[in-house]
């Protein structure tokens, strides 16, 4: 129904307005600026509509695993397609408020359920195969900006998220209501979109980063942020979910929640040569378990921990992150991430990584006349803490990994002579992306990922990932 929907805003678009015109000479856009898309977002009305297709194909060879467990990726040869719809509304009843409205619909999974590895193969899938395939709501947000100054601008950065068309250089913004946090921290011009750039979850976002969210990736909040010519800095407060990986919010905020504080530093307005450096800062409070109570409980009883057994009211993961972002002229792009938490207590919302470190980078079709292609490669490598893989070598399983010691994951009952038990390694990743235009907004790309012991098991792998998606831009 709701890519029924998309589709026909799509093609009322086409026909009403045309595409926008690309030219190489200027300077980039983003796909929701007015840029590359069936639907012209140029005229100065007071709302935003607009949608997004994007469909993802997937698959990987068989590849070697002594054993296999719950949560293992499958060692046999899959495939999996997925499919994530989006309408974007909004309105803007003055020239400083907006009001934020889309609805969202994600059918079809993941290789293996979405299971066996931390640096997950696609961001569309959503983390529970379980959930209904029918439309929800995404966002609802009131966005509302306070002038710290006269100086006004034009929004060069318009799109669903911010849609004003002009904004007061110096300013105040505040947001509330249901929304993404990973729209507003953590973003990187080269690497956030798995639209339109990588796939890997571990890529388009800071992996160590356990940021607020259900298990579509959604939640409620309150964002306040200074923004800047030079300097921006935002502080968010977040619900957090009842349960790791759960679809229910706990808005019991004197006892659960996240705190998180960003610090975005413009260090370079040059042409083609912009820079900036964002420094991340959060603080989860949460029902989570303590991988160090599991483990104990475990070596006393003898039995497989379970971090669920330990979950506490008020729990908390404390964690940063740095992220940069530099142009190199005007084709290429680099970006860097690294990220850290504690790793004493359960990975709760995002994924199960404790730290990580990416790099990577892209390049602008231009040299081979295909100036809106992109080619785009990255490389991250994961890891946990001592605890959390003690807490894996032992048979435990988290949300998302765990491939056992060969122990029987009903009763958590060991044989005398336990089969092979996890040989901790560092996940590491490697992607590569070609985006292709095709016409209008729409958009092809191949993606081949390459994964060296996944769910951090040397035991298991490697594995070669092999992707197709497909975009749809209004």
């Amino acid at each position: 129904m709701f890519r029924r929907i998309a589709l026909s805003v799509g093609l009322l678009a086409a026909l009403a307005a045309p595409a926008r015109a690309f030219n190489p000479e200027a300077p980039e856009t983003a796909p929701h600026a007015g840029g590359i898309t069936f639907l012209s977002h140029d005229a100065p009305v007071p709302y935003w509509l607009g949608a997004e297709v994007n469909s993802i194909f997937q698959a990987h060879p068989g590849f070697p695993a002594p054993y296999t467990g719950t949560n293992s990726l499958r060692p046999g040869a899959e495939a999996a397609i997925s499919g994530l719809a989006t309408v974007f509304t909004g309105y803007q009843p003055t020239s400083r408020t907006e009001l934020i409205l889309d609805g969202e619909m994600a059918v079809g999974g993941g290789l293996s359920s979405a299971l066996g590895v931390a640096g997950f193969t696609n961001l569309d899938v959503v983390r529970n195969p379980s959930l209904p395939k029918i439309p929800y709501f995404a966002r609802f947000q009131v966005h509302q900006i306070i002038p710290l100054g006269d100086d006004w601008e034009d929004n060069v950065d318009r799109g669903p998220i911010t849609a004003l068309a002009r904004l007061p250089r110096h300013r105040l913004s505040v947001r509330a209501g249901k929304m993404s946090t990973a729209d507003l921290f953590d973003i990187n011009p080269a690497g956030s979109d798995s639209h339109m750039q990588f796939m890997n979850w571990a890529i388009d976002n800071n992996a160590a980063y356990d940021y607020a969210a259900d298990t579509r990736g959604y939640t409620y909040g309150l964002v306040v942020e200074y923004q800047g010519p030079h300097v921006e800095v935002r502080v968010g407060e977040m619900l957090m979910p009842k349960v790791a990986n759960g679809i229910d919010l706990d808005w019991n905020v004197g006892r659960n929640r996240a705190d998180n504080l960003e610090i975005e530093i413009k260090y370079s307005h040059r042409p083609e040569w912009a820079g900036t450096l964002r420094v991340l800062g959060y603080w989860n409070h949460a029902a989570m378990g303590s991988y160090a109570e599991a483990v104990a409980s475990a070596q006393a009883t003898g039995l497989v921990p379970d971090i669920t057994a330990s979950r506490q009211d008020g729990r908390s993961k404390v964690g940063f992150g740095l992220n940069e972002f530099q142009q190199l002229g005007p084709m290429v792009r680099v970006f860097a991430r690294f990220g850290w938490n504690d790793g004493r207590n359960e990975s709760f919302a995002y994924t199960e990584v404790d730290n990580t470190f990416l790099a990577g980078g892209d390049l602008r079709g231009v040299p081979w006349h295909r100036p809106v292609d992109r080619v785009g490669l990255a490389f991250v490598t994961n890891g946990i803490s001592d605890q959390h893989a003690e807490y894996l070598r032992l048979g435990g399983i988290g949300f998302l990994i765990g491939d056992g010691p060969g122990c029987d994951p009903d009763t958590r009952v060991c044989p005398p002579q336990p089969g092979p038990r996890l040989s901790y390694g560092r996940e590491t990743i490697v992607e590569q992306y070609y985006n292709a235009h095709i016409w209008g907004g729409a958009f092809v790309a191949e993606d081949v990922q390459f994964i060296a012991n996944p769910g951090y098991n040397s035991a298991r792998g490697p594995v070669w990932v092999l992707s197709l998606r497909g975009h749809l831009e209004f």
